[in-house]
């Protein structure tokens, strides 16, 4: 059985339409990505869990912020690389300046035996919906779409 997450994508409306709040991936991997090396503030939930409250969960976490809105819209569920994503679309505003993320340990460098901690989401930043395209990793890209028809 597939592994599932959850996650929300918040959205605003900026000067040039509207903008996404994507999480650069933290951890030497996606150290010197940039292009398709953003997600949707995400994460696991075990069977029995309540989906939606755990995409909240997960944002919370990995933004340090709880969700700035109170209604979400579904977006659906995608499956990518073995997993089942399932978002929700939240407007709302945050300073993604601000934003501070839990962590997770790695042995650092590979086979030394050192272990390290590196933040899930070393930063955060809004993006129009033609840069965002860009800097989300392939398979959350239908999420922009679904979004997109969603607001009209």
């Amino acid at each position: 059985m597939a592994k599932r997450s959850a996650g929300v994508l918040l959205h605003r409306r900026g000067p040039a339409g509207v903008e996404v709040l994507l999480g650069h991936m933290g951890g030497p991997f996606w150290a010197r990505k940039d292009a398709a090396a953003w997600s949707i503030p995400k994460g696991e939930y075990v069977d029995g869990e309540d989906p939606e409250a755990a995409a909240r969960r997960e944002f919370a976490e990995e933004l340090g912020s709880p969700v700035p809105a109170a209604e979400l819209a579904p977006l659906g569920e995608v499956r990518a690389s073995g997993k089942v994503l399932t978002v929700w679309a939240a407007e709302g505003d945050l300073d993604a300046d601000a934003c501070t993320s839990n962590t997770f340990a790695l042995e650092w460098p590979p086979r030394s035996g050192r272990m390290q901690e590196f933040p899930e989401i070393d930063r955060a930043g809004w993006f129009d919906l033609v840069a965002a395209r860009e800097k989300l990793v392939k398979g959350q890209v239908p999420f922009l779409d679904r979004l997109a028809g969603l607001l009209g």
